[in-house]
């Protein structure tokens, strides 16, 4: 293959799922270098480690940085273990309390273990950013606040509507996406990916390193935000509507399945492996009859499962869900309750984490929704006696209670 082809097709797979591309003739420049010669580029992320674990919603912007890899970037994957004290206010509302550097410091840890899922450990870097914020300094600090006004800042959506509805904004708030622009600055980047909602911080980063006189200006990549699995809002775990890529491979799976066919091919593309090519037969596949969209979603789980397992696992996975819900057995393993005997089954349900609370649960029985035994319960007022019961909540969720 020449050169040029070679190219094109790195550019179509580092085009793949981004929303929008901010110097593309600088990436393309970088890509022909390193066919040419093998010259490596840097390519940048950061994360500020604000929570422990991460969705797939987080893994689409992983994904861009493995597809760099492959064509000759070098991955700086940056904690913001200083930035991340003071919070990033893009698109909050009010000022986020700052977490503490022992919360840092933990779910930096979580994210350095999940990361390698994903990326080439051989062609990356884990940096944090208080390398070169603390020592920096006041007289540092005042330099870089220098280079950015606050009529500029105020441009920004979130500051200007808080701004306009008289909520606070907090001057620390104002060095956030200063801070996030400098580590380009400091670590020499060519390429910045990050999501849609950081389009301000990401090209602050441009802005930086021209006014600090840097011989490049790097190139943005950013990517949409995930859609979750009801394929309307943004994947997110308070919505309910995530896969946790540590959550159990039978709970991924299900999930997983759960999605509509129509976003299965949104998840392809932003989520497997698999080429452009490839997901465009497949798509053909189903269109024309040859496939069945449910194998085509079920491979699509395997995929996703054996990439932060292995391969056995995401194949138990879908062996107990075909058990369960292909064939409408209980699973093999399910959490285990002793009770005393007049236990409201409401009261029940709540207790052994099938619901919410027990209105949830009446409102789940009212709507069929629950089985004792294998069997629809229809009495909401039913008092459990002395007995051992499998209890199942909507389609998902088992429990086995004993009644003393």
């Amino acid at each position: 293959m020449s050169v040029e082809s070679q190219v094109k097709t790195a550019l179509e797979e580092i085009q793949r799922g981004t929303q929008e591309i901010i110097g593309l003739e600088y990436i393309e420049k970088l890509v022909r270098a390193y066919f040419q010669s093998g010259k490596t580029f840097k390519v940048k992320a950061g994360f500020d480690p604000t929570a422990p674990d991460l969705h797939l919603g987080h893994t689409v912007l992983l994904q861009r940085l493995a597809t760099f890899q492959k064509y000759g970037g070098i991955v700086s994957f940056l904690i913001g273990d200083f930035t991340g004290m003071i919070g990033d206010p893009s698109g909050k509302s009010e000022t986020r309390k700052p977490l503490s550097k022992e919360q840092v410091l933990v779910n930096a840890k979580t994210y350095e273990e999940q990361v390698y899922k994903v990326l080439d450990s051989s062609k990356m870097e884990i940096v944090f950013n208080s390398k070169w914020f603390d020592s920096l300094g006041a007289r540092g600090m005042i330099e870089l606040a220098a280079k950015f006004s606050v009529a500029r800042m105020l441009e920004r959506d979130d500051f200007e509507k808080r701004f306009k509805n008289q909520n606070p904004i907090s001057i620390v708030e104002f060095f956030y996406p200063l801070l996030q622009g400098y580590d380009s600055v400091a670590l020499d980047c060519d390429i910045e990916c990050g999501g849609m909602d950081q389009k301000f911080n990401l090209l602050m980063g441009r802005h930086l390193q021209r006014a600090y006189g840097a011989s490049k200006e790097q190139s943005v990549v950013m990517v949409p935000l995930l859609e979750g699995l009801d394929g309307v809002n943004k994947m997110s775990k308070s919505l309910g509507n995530y896969v946790g890529i540590t959550q159990e491979p039978k709970e991924m799976f299900g999930r997983l399945l759960s999605i509509s066919d129509t976003l299965m091919w949104r998840y392809y593309e932003l989520l497997s492996t698999k080429s452009l090519a490839e997901i465009a037969a497949l798509k053909k596949g189903v269109e024309n009859g040859n496939l069945h969209p449910k194998i085509v979603k079920e491979n699509l789980a395997l995929e996703i499962i054996a990439r932060y397992y292995d391969i056995q696992s995401a194949n138990e996975a879908k062996a107990e869900f075909d058990r369960v819900f292909s064939k409408d057995e209980a699973p093999s393993e399910m959490p285990t309750f002793e009770k005393k005997a007049g236990i409201w089954i409401a009261q029940l349900m709540s207790e052994c984490g099938l619901c919410a609370s027990n209105s949830e649960a009446l409102r789940l029985i009212k709507q069929g929704g629950v089985k004792i035994n294998g069997e629809k319960l229809e009495d909401s007022k039913w008092n459990l006696q002395a007995g051992e019961y499998v209890i199942q909540a909507g389609k998902r969720k088992f429990a086995r209670a004993i009644i003393k």
